[in-house]
């Protein structure tokens, strides 16, 4: 078994008869809608890593494409580092300040 993988038995008991197969519950993925920017209800949270501060805003429910073009003007218009992780936006410091006039530019709602 290679280094890093999990062995799982979906092996369980019953007393009505011998042993069979128990079927885990699957985590359904909720589809995400795909909304207009002035529909976004946009959340800021801030995060300690390593001892750096990351500013995490989100959820965004756009295309992947499209995300990943604001992201990349606003973190040239900051002049720091950032990912997209699921429909959050993180942004390397303490942001949030200088992120709020920028994503109402590109016509986000915010709480």
């Amino acid at each position: 078994m290679a280094k890093g993988k999990k062995l799982d038995l979906p092996i369980g008991a019953s007393f009505d008869d011998e042993w069979h197969q128990v079927e885990s519950p699957v985590k359904k993925q909720q589809k995400k809608s795909i909304l207009a920017p002035k529909e976004h209800r946009l959340v800021f949270k801030m995060e300690k890593r390593r001892g750096k501060s990351v500013t995490l805003v989100g959820p965004f429910y756009l295309e992947k494409s499209e995300a990943t073009v604001v992201l990349k003007s606003l973190k040239k218009r900051l002049g720091c580092g950032g990912s997209l992780k699921d429909e959050w936006m993180e942004f390397q410091g303490d942001l949030r300040l200088k992120l709020r006039p920028l994503l109402s530019d590109h016509h986000f709602c915010l709480k």
